[in-house]
């Protein structure tokens, strides 16, 4: 395989595989989110941006022969199967009184920018568990869960969502992970499309926010 010409979401992804890293730690060497090189996995068509082309190729020439040979081995022969990964989230919307909880990823592939916080669900975990630690891991607010609204495969991304009702208990909003957050915000319920657009978001959310908003819930 040969990456001098541009890389992609599946060189990246072949990368990482051929020196041996989980994902924390390849992204941890490129300086970008975790989140990113999820991604890269699951949309292996994703052109990284320039300053990420260049840490690749440096990562890349900095790897030992041994590991250069499996990068070649794993090449674009690579089964899809075999690249793309299956990957749910939990996403929490959470609301205190006429707003809702809103976090801005950095380097999101998807080009989405404001989100409700969410977490990757991992093997035997609860998405409702992941929904209320994530919010807390990423915001510092204590949150408790109300009700599974649904799920869908999220339009943009194709990622598997779930998404979560969730009640605001205490603590104030404050970027507890700047390597994926460049911010965190609390938005009024009205002026969400805003931040989000209207057809980025699950319409069952959408519904239930204008619903409670006009009941003043």
């Amino acid at each position: 395989m040969d990456p001098a010409h541009e890389w992609t979401g599946r060189t990246a992804t072949a990368l990482r595989k051929a020196l041996r890293l989980t994902n924390e730690r390849f992204a941890a060497r490129l300086g970008v989110a975790p989140r990113t090189v999820v991604n890269w996995a699951a949309h292996p068509d994703t052109v990284p941006r320039a300053a990420i082309q260049e840490a690749l190729d440096e990562l890349h020439t900095r790897a030992a022969p041994s590991a250069r040979h499996r990068f070649e081995q794993l090449g674009d022969a690579e089964a899809p199967s075999d690249h793309v990964q299956a990957l749910r989230v939990a996403i929490a919307v959470v609301v205190h009184g006429e707003r809702v909880l809103l976090v801005r990823r950095r380097d999101e592939a998807s080009g989405i920018s404001w989100q409700f916080p969410a977490g990757i669900i991992k093997p035997s975990e609860r998405g409702e568990d992941v929904a209320v630690r994530e919010t807390f891991a990423e915001t510092g607010i204590h949150c408790s869960l109300t009700e599974r609204i649904g799920s869908r495969l999220h339009p943009v991304t194709g990622v598997m969502c779930d998404y979560y009702w969730c009640e605001y208990l205490a603590g104030d909003a404050t970027n507890l992970d700047t390597i994926e957050n460049a911010g965190v915000a609390w938005a009024p319920r009205r002026d969400l499309t805003r931040f989000v657009p209207r057809d980025h978001i699950y319409p069952p959310v959408l519904a239930m926010l204008e619903e409670s908003y006009a009941a003043g819930a």
